[in-house]
């Protein structure tokens, strides 16, 4: 299976930001892309990985994977309309 590397899904580290500006960095990076494309969000354990989530769901994005690696998470979110 390919990696999101691979399929050219873009990567963007937001460890270093602080709730809100996490989501609202988050946002600015999937206004950037096409409805129904996807990029991979790196997030830290804690605030970031409770609030991002649920935040861009809201949005009508589609989380489409989790997966942890140690205190970080990486989340594959689809852009919704």
């Amino acid at each position: 299976m390919a990696t999101e590397q691979e399929l050219g899904v873009r990567e963007v580290d937001l460890t270093g930001e602080v709730c809100p500006m996490t989501f609202v960095k988050a946002k600015l990076h999937l206004d950037a892309i096409a409805v129904g494309d996807a990029l991979t969000l790196t997030l830290k354990a804690g605030e970031q990985i409770r609030n991002v989530p649920r935040s861009l769901r809201d949005e009508g994005h589609r989380i489409e994977a989790v997966r942890r690696e140690g205190d970080r998470y990486h989340l594959l979110v689809r852009k919704g309309e």
